[in-house]
């Protein structure tokens, strides 16, 4: 069997045919201006940084640094609280020292309105005494004149007698009975008053010595 050759127009052909199979495939044609994609995430991003206001800038005031502290002035602080604490203590001192002084005049001066009072009573009894020639009615009316006076004097010390009356209810507070009498009048009241009694405010001095009714 012959073998027929090939013509050589037809293995040029071929050869041409290998050669364009053999390139990489063409990447396709770039997509027209019409047809832009969407814009990606970093172009967002881009965006809105460039929207937003920038910052502003602090105040001096807000970025001035803390003054700072001394030991210095740490010990000038200290001796003013150390100078201003022994006032303080010095004022309490002279003011606790003023209160005794007035407690101890107050304590040694008590009677002194009292004593002050007594002292037209003692100028009435040297005038009395100095009398070398008085009658007993004189006599009488000099001395009921310097009792009403002493009466006077206690009163504005707040001395007053005790003197109930007949017929009063023995108060067993302010009376003393020192003899119970059998007497119409009602029983355990006041009969006769043997010596009167005195209370200073509300304490009493000296009960009135009474004698009282017997009960029944």
């Amino acid at each position: 069997m012959s073998v027929t050759p090939i013509p050589r127009l037809l293995k040029v052909n071929l050869t041409m045919s290998e050669s364009e199979s053999n390139k990489p495939n063409e990447a396709p044609d770039a997509p027209q201006a019409g047809n832009a994609s969407e814009p990606s995430t970093q172009d967002v991003l881009a965006a809105a940084q460039a929207a937003a206001p920038a910052p502003e800038a602090p105040s001096p005031e807000a970025v001035a640094p803390e003054p700072f502290v001394t030991l210095e002035s740490l010990q000038a602080q200290l001796d003013e609280a150390n100078d201003t604490v022994l006032r303080a203590k010095a004022d309490v001192e002279n003011a606790r020292r003023r209160a005794d002084e007035e407690v101890q005049k107050a304590r040694k001066f008590a009677v002194e309105s009292f004593a002050e009072s007594l002292l037209p009573v003692i100028d009435s009894l040297e005038a009395a005494l100095s009398v070398e020639q008085s009658t007993v009615e004189q006599m009488r009316e000099g001395v009921s004149a310097t009792q009403k006076q002493l009466l006077s004097a206690l009163e504005r010390s707040k001395v007053v007698q005790i003197n109930p009356p007949n017929g009063e209810k023995f108060n067993p507070h302010q009376h003393q009975a020192i003899s119970v009498l059998p007497a119409e009048q009602e029983p355990n009241t006041v009969v006769s008053v043997l010596q009167k009694g005195y209370l200073l405010a509300d304490r009493v001095l000296r009960p009135a010595l009474v004698t009282v009714t017997a009960p029944k």
